[in-house]
């Protein structure tokens, strides 16, 4: 098999992953706080805006269902040292080679499980993680089995009261495969967030969305002002204006899961 794990031609010292042309994961490292991708940027500003403002004694506990370079959990560990971190990734052939070049602090919290993410989340007990972030992609497609009701519910079972959900989509005009996932999002988390290029949201071309939901108020002032302030011009949309956008959309379930389309052109898109 082809390595997949590549050293990064203009930054010394960091690496690619790829997933065929796609590139998957971006990591330094040596500087595990520089985040290349916007829509890990985002994920980011949602964490530092919601589970990292508890207090620093608490123990936060985190989930991630996809693992790639494994690039915010070695953010997470640097920026809040101690958060025990489980990681699902089903690839084990990139998780071998993950290890061998990019191998992670042997302090840093981080337990990597060889599993989907749908088995990974079934076998972990209730009320267990302060956040669920969800970046899983088989190629170009989100899995199905990580869009329907019933996983979404499962991710509430899960996640403690006031913990927080994530997860990275990708999509384009008109949108029809992400309104469902959405819709069996808000389902159990209805404080919502969504947020995507404006050029995406005007259906100007494929990208990725991020959605964050909870059981509790979320931040959205801040939130949304962070998400305007990304380089290449983010806007987030939530409650009236995402129930609209969301129309009547419905959810997937496990008895007809859908996998996401992935782009128009079959080509990889950079993030």
């Amino acid at each position: 098999m082809a390595d997949r794990v590549e050293a990064d031609r203009e930054v010394r010292g960091a690496f690619l992953v790829r997933t065929g042309a796609t590139q998957q994961s971006w990591v330094d490292p040596g500087d595990p706080l520089r985040l290349e991708f916007e829509y890990i940027q985002r994920i980011a500003e949602m964490l530092r805006a919601t589970v990292l403002r508890r207090p620093d004694d608490v123990r936060l506990r985190v989930v991630h269902l996809g693992g790639g370079g494994m690039t915010l959990p070695r953010w997470l560990a640097a920026v809040r040292p101690g958060t025990a971190q489980i990681v699902c990734e089903p690839d084990a052939d990139l998780l071998v080679e993950v290890r061998r070049k990019l191998p992670l602090d042997r302090h840093s919290g981080v337990k990597v499980r060889t599993t989907d993410g749908r088995g990974g989340l079934a076998a972990m007990p209730a009320d267990y993680a302060d956040a669920l972030i969800v970046d899983a992609f088989d190629g170009l497609h989100v899995p199905g089995s990580l869009a329907t009701a019933e996983f979404f519910a499962d991710a509430g079972r899960v996640l403690r009261p006031d913990g927080v959900a994530l997860m990275n989509l990708a999509d384009q005009a008109p949108f029809g495969w992400s309104q469902s996932c959405l819709a069996g999002f808000a389902a159990s988390f209805p404080q919502l967030l969504v947020t995507a290029e404006t050029a995406v949201w005007k259906g100007r071309r494929y990208g990725n969305l991020v959605a964050l939901g909870t059981r509790v108020r979320l931040p959205l002032t801040e939130l949304e002002t962070a998400a305007g302030r990304a380089l290449f011009g983010y806007r987030a949309r939530s409650g009236p204006e995402l129930r609209r956008w969301l129309g009547g959309a419905e959810p997937f379930t496990d008895d007809a899961p859908q996998d996401s389309a992935g782009p128009a052109n079959g080509r990889s898109w950079f993030s």
